[in-house]
């Protein structure tokens, strides 16, 4: 019996090994995808900036904006690579996630509490919260997909 056990396992650690293999190839993301991506991060950095430099505000109010997208762009991607690195195995301190995590709230709540507080039209407030949402999305896809070309090379190679 134990040879049938034996066999059995050794069916289910190759055949868990197979499917570990094809999820890892599953998981190279789409030339499709790729351009989507991008093309998200663009289209809301690019109308948020359009947006930017149309407005009628004074200038500390739209560095104030520049420098709450910046901020909310790099906390997203320094957030999506400390939670891979940590899904993949790859030591991440608390400290680092949790700083991270913070920075991306609070980038989020800056540009909140600067359109409460501005005198634009609501249509115009609606306008930077979907660019700058987009923009952090983008950001996001973006490095994933880097991330996961470049694990791939490590892979071949």
């Amino acid at each position: 019996m134990s040879k049938v056990t034996g066999a059995a396992e050794y069916s289910f650690v190759s055949s868990s090994k197979q499917y570990e293999m094809e999820m890892k190839l599953q998981q190279q993301p789409s030339n499709a995808f790729i351009a989507a991506s991008w093309l998200a991060l663009l289209v809301g950095m690019v109308g948020f900036f359009i947006g930017l430099f149309n407005a009628d505000m004074q200038l500390n109010e739209k560095g104030y904006y520049f420098t709450v997208i910046m901020f909310g762009l790099f906390s997203v991607v320094s957030l999506q690579k400390a939670v891979r690195d940590q899904l993949e195995g790859i030591p991440v301190t608390s400290i680092y996630l949790g700083l991270a995590w913070f920075c991306t709230i609070l980038s989020i709540a800056l540009l909140t509490i600067g359109l409460w507080n501005a005198t634009l039209e609501r249509s115009e407030k609606g306008f930077y919260v979907m660019a700058f949402m987009l923009s952090l999305f983008g950001a996001i896809a973006v490095q994933k997909n880097t991330r996961d070309k470049s694990d791939r090379k490590q892979r071949l190679f």
